[in-house]
């Protein structure tokens, strides 16, 4: 209304005019009446795997611009970035309710969705692939012989193939997301 816009502080202007093209295009979003709400929750799905799909691409574009292994970017900004609003979230709960339940809630509630649907939906997914797939030229020379993964003989324990997520970095991963945040 006119009135908001002539109360609005300088510094609401510009967060406006950033989040006026997202405002836009989560208009797009059917309302919960239609189909009983499925129409809605499947139209926020896609609007979720286009958007991580938009900040995967752009981090991986930024770390390249300041030099940093895929890996760092992930942790460091992807992870911490999405970590954040989780975190002000229990923050406001916390101020919000007399009870712990809230917050207790989010912070579990969002980690358990990151690791058991981030991490194992894929890996549950790849392995049905795999399994189905069969050991193709591309997974031999990756994990055959004379690959950088021949010592852990994925090839002759598991002949017919399969998904196989060797550990790396993860020691130094989790080192890294400990120390930032």
């Amino acid at each position: 209304s006119k009135e908001e816009q002539a109360e609005a502080s300088c510094s609401q202007w510009p967060i406006h005019v950033l989040s006026l093209p997202w405002k836009l295009l989560f208009a797009l979003t059917p309302p919960c009446y239609l189909a009983g709400g499925w129409l809605t929750f499947v139209v926020a799905l896609l609007f979720i795997a286009l958007l991580t799909a938009l900040v995967g691409e752009l981090a991986e574009f930024f770390g390249c611009v300041i030099g940093l292994h895929n890996s760092i970017t992930a942790i460091t900004f992807v992870a911490l970035g999405t970590s954040l609003p989780d975190t002000f979230a229990s923050m406001t709960a916390c101020r919000d309710s007399p009870y712990a339940d809230d917050c207790i809630g989010n912070i579990t509630g969002s980690n358990a969705v990151n690791v058991f649907l981030g991490i194992g939906l894929p890996w549950f997914i790849a392995s049905i692939y795999w399994r189905v797939q069969g050991p193709t030229d591309e997974w031999k020379q990756r994990y055959g012989k004379g690959s950088k993964y021949h010592e852990l003989d994925l090839e002759g324990h598991y002949p017919d193939g399969g998904f196989a997520v060797p550990a790396g970095d993860l020691a130094y991963s989790v080192l890294i997301f400990s120390v930032c945040s």
